[in-house]
């Protein structure tokens, strides 16, 4: 059986090459429009106005990540689900 030898450094700027950062970022806007889709409205429709993307890196990749900004999202996410369901939902059009 031979041995494969992976180059670290490769991996680590491919995770965080400007393509990869296009494609995370596509992905979660998916996720993002489906969350904001059948988001609950309620009263004041914050927690819809807060759902966003956010970046941050981490040590090997770039994250793109759907965030709910409202004090009361995670009561919100907690009762709906609005988040996961979108994820799932966007994930099966992958």
């Amino acid at each position: 059986m031979s041995k494969v030898n992976f180059e670290p450094g490769f991996f680590g700027a491919l995770g965080k090459s400007a393509a990869m950062e296009a494609l995370m970022r596509s992905k979660a806007q998916a996720v993002l429009a489906v969350a904001q889709r059948t988001a609950p409205v309620g009263k004041t429709g914050r927690y819809r106005a807060g759902l966003k993307l956010g970046k941050r890196y981490s040590k090997y990749r770039v994250v793109i990540e759907v965030q709910a900004t409202d004090r009361k999202s995670l009561l919100i996410e907690s009762k709906k689900g609005t988040l996961a369901r979108a994820l799932r939902s966007a994930r099966r059009d992958f």
